[in-house]
């Protein structure tokens, strides 16, 4: 296939480089630019074609298209600039690095008729195109999971963290095989051992409105190079490494899991690999924009799925941000990778919040406090210092629990006398007062409006609907005072 010698190369450092060379063995590379004279000379001089300034590339007729490998800070810029001249442009991932920018930058394109792509690279790998197209015609069932491990010792970068610098083309993969470009939740963590302030691991989490979930692991700092793509299905697993020898980089493992009576049968199977034909995906890429140029179809990689990748991006970052935040309050408490703490809220020192609770805003919780499993806390809650709280437990607006209350599994609050699925009583939320010291026993139940007083014993599945005195021993349905308790 020919082309004409149209494109202008922007950028001939660490990658550029590898454009500059796929575009000229293509035989459609007009001219190059760089901001370091020497390096534009002497590419100019290699591959015989003139070094050009930004400006004279802007308003070059010959010049149709640019492909832009100059650092991201300056993609929205450059962008800009060039499809506003009327030329098509192909910018190196992430499309630039903020979501109304790279909104813009689609706006501008769409409405110029000119075709924006972004270099997401592996999504020109044939492994990958294979991978896909194996989910796609249900292969692996329904896709269940999905995660990604991008690891490296080096190169260890200053002008971004690992997520930038790694992350985009694992977001893109992702966004493709889950068959959703906008997940609905997104969270991260990120450590920085190299530099204080930019991240060289992060860790993120997605999940999607089609049930399928996804994570993502970016590291400079692994002792040794790996590059994984899992994906998971009910039917399968497939693997794509890409350190693997070409013939075995795409492989399906039809392990087989059963359920019978609640319990799971797995049965392994060896690995069956795909065979795929060979190509260089950067060459494929650059391919692939010079063909969208000469028809005019939309590329695979085009600035929406770039935005798309960009915001999923942001989300991380700045949920990164938050826990950034957090690290600089010198958190002395616990909060469990599976449960979750909404702010504002107020977590005092000591206190350990267990799997799969969740703490609403504007909850004040003490210190030194046990939080067990599947427990739900507010929102405008208050609990004081030394208080454990069992698993199963909903402390709702309304409740006031003192210091070193006991809640025991699965015991039960309320906070409106007469409720009705379909009618909102939130403004008849009646309090509840748990003064310091009490007992409440498993599955009790508390029925709102009512105070317990101070080290009264409330016996396992008692029902108590009035007031109870300091110091009484509660039992039965309704509760009825049989004792007294000492603190």
């Amino acid at each position: 296939m020919s082309y004409e010698k149209n494109i202008s190369v922007v950028g001939c450092g660490h990658w550029g480089k590898n454009l500059v060379r796929n575009i000229s063995e293509l035989g459609a590379l007009h001219s190059i630019s760089d901001y370091s004279d020497d390096l534009a000379n002497a590419f100019s001089e290699q591959y015989d074609v003139p070094a050009l300034k930004w400006d004279e590339i802007i308003e070059s007729e010959e010049v149709r298209a640019v492909i832009l490998a100059v650092p991201a800070p300056l993609h929205f810029e450059y962008a800009k600039s060039a499809l506003e001249a009327g030329k098509d442009v192909y910018v190196e991932k992430p499309i630039c690095l903020k979501n109304d920018e790279a909104q813009k930058l689609c706006e501008i394109a769409e409405g110029k008729n000119s075709i924006l792509m972004v270099g997401h690279l592996l999504q020109y790998h044939p492994v990958f195109l294979k991978l896909r197209d194996m989910v796609r015609n249900g292969d692996l069932g329904t896709v269940k999971y999905i995660y990604s491990n991008r690891l490296s010792l080096g190169k260890i970068r200053r002008e971004e963290n690992v997520l930038w610098s790694f992350a985009p083309h694992d977001v893109s993969m992702i966004l493709s095989l889950a068959g959703d470009h906008n997940p609905v939740w997104v969270d991260a963590n990120g450590s920085s051992h190299t530099h204080g302030a930019i991240e060289d691991y992060a860790h993120v989490k997605m999940r999607f409105s089609n049930g399928v979930g996804a994570h993502i692991n970016v590291s400079w700092l692994n002792p040794f190079k790996e590059q994984k793509l899992v994906v998971v299905g009910e039917k399968g697993m497939a693997v794509f490494d890409d350190q693997a020898l070409w013939q075995e980089k795409l492989a399906l493992y039809p392990h087989n899991i059963e359920v019978s009576d609640d319990v799971p049968k797995i049965e392994k199977a060896d690995p069956i690999y795909i065979d795929v034909e060979q190509s260089e995906p950067l060459r494929n890429e650059c391919t692939h924009f010079l063909e969208c140029i000469k028809t005019r179809n939309k590329p695979r990689t085009d600035g929406r799925e770039g935005l798309s990748v960009l915001k999923v991006l942001n989300e991380a970052e700045n949920s990164m941000k938050e826990k950034r935040g957090a690290g600089d309050k010198k958190v002395n408490y616990f909060v469990h990778e599976s449960a979750y703490v909404d702010e504002p809220s107020t977590i005092g020192q000591g206190t350990k919040i267990w799997h799969f609770s969740h703490v609403l805003p504007n909850t004040k919780i003490g210190e030194g406090v046990n939080i067990g499993q599947n427990c739900v806390l507010g929102p405008h809650v208050q609990v004081g210092n030394n208080c454990k709280i069992q698993n199963n437990v909903s402390v709702y607006k309304g409740v006031h629990l003192e210091d070193g209350v006991f809640c025991g599994p699965s015991c039960v609050f309320t906070n409106v006398n007469n409720p009705r699925a379909e009618v909102s009583r939130k403004d008849e939320f009646r309090e509840t007062r748990v003064k310091r010291g009490a007992t409440i026993g498993a599955n009790a139940t508390i029925v709102c409006g009512h105070t317990l007083g101070a080290y009264c014993f409330i016996a396992a599945g008692a029902v108590v609907t009035n007031d109870v005195p300091d110091h009484a021993l509660m039992a039965g349905v309704p509760a009825k005072r049989i004792g007294w308790m000492s603190h």
